[in-house]
């Protein structure tokens, strides 16, 4: 009826944000405030000896750069799953796409003694790689290769939807009009993409950082070489050293919380550019 108010399903705006802000708060905001109230209690001399100490500065440099790589090798690789899967139909299509989904579903800890087990000097694919000098467990390279487990379903299912809604027309009227396959891909196609694969990079990227089951098997543990930094935050708390570790993961949440944001920004430019467009 005209004038009548239209009815939701959800309580109205006050209700809905109070419940919202009460639920980000108890769950998000609320351990964030704990790491840096604990953090506050400690001098500054002693949060810079904390935070600055050589193994500490290593287990960082492992930490992010392990990561980053990660994600680098998921956003070259990731699109190009996800664009077989949206486009062709082959035989085992639908087993593929499950597997994508595996590192969700498979607890972390059996993904780290898996892929232990299989690059290892003795394992599946170790022993073949070790005549040749190339050692993967126990080593930065090892723990890249966890991350990239564990990362790809992040780019691959926040890509895919996009692709869906592709228009083929637009591709097959850049080909009509000249376009080799590669100006289409580059002027067409990617830009389309470029939204989500940075926020599937920034998933990542972000998952890479912050986990520890299937990294702490490959990786060896072993400090200044292959010690992530979660890892080095649970030692200084079976040391009872809750302040240092807490300094640790404050840092640790600065440093990410300034690369996403800085992700985010060129995220939000490429969505620009490409309303723009």
């Amino acid at each position: 009826m005209k004038g009548s108010k239209s009815r939701r399903v959800l309580p109205g705006f006050g209700l809905s944000m109070g419940v919202v802000i009460f639920y980000l708060g108890l769950v998000v905001l609320l351990p964030i405030a704990g790491v840096f109230i604990k953090t506050a209690g400690m001098s500054l001399s002693d949060f810079w000896a904390a935070v600055s100490n050589p193994r500490v500065l290593a287990s960082y440099r492992i930490s992010f750069l392990t990561a980053f790589v990660a994600a680098a090798v998921n956003l070259i690789f990731g699109p190009l799953i996800a664009w077989v899967l949206v486009r062709y139909r082959f035989p085992g299509k639908k087993v593929i796409d499950s597997l994508v989904d595996l590192p969700f579903a498979l607890p972390t800890a059996v993904a780290g003694i898996a892929l232990t087990s299989i690059y290892a000097p003795s394992g599946w694919i170790g022993q073949w790689l070790a005549p040749l000098g190339i050692k993967v467990a126990y080593t930065p390279l090892g723990i890249m290769i966890a991350l990239i487990f564990i990362g790809l379903p992040f780019i691959v299912r926040t890509v895919q939807p996009v692709i869906q809604e592709l228009e083929r027309e637009t591709e097959e009227a850049a080909v009509m009009l000249g376009a080799y396959r590669l100006r289409t891909l580059r002027r067409v196609v990617v830009p389309e993409l470029v939204p989500a694969m940075l926020t599937g990079f920034a998933m990542a990227f972000a998952r890479g950082i912050g986990e520890y089951g299937s990294v702490v098997f490959i990786s060896g543990n072993m400090p200044m070489r292959t010690e992530i930094a979660p890892l080095l935050i649970r030692t200084k708390l079976e040391q009872y050293d809750y302040a240092g570790a807490t300094a640790i993961a404050m840092v640790m949440l600065i440093i990410s919380f300034a690369m996403l944001l800085a992700i985010n920004y060129l995220q939000w430019r490429a969505s620009r550019r490409v309303v723009m467009e």
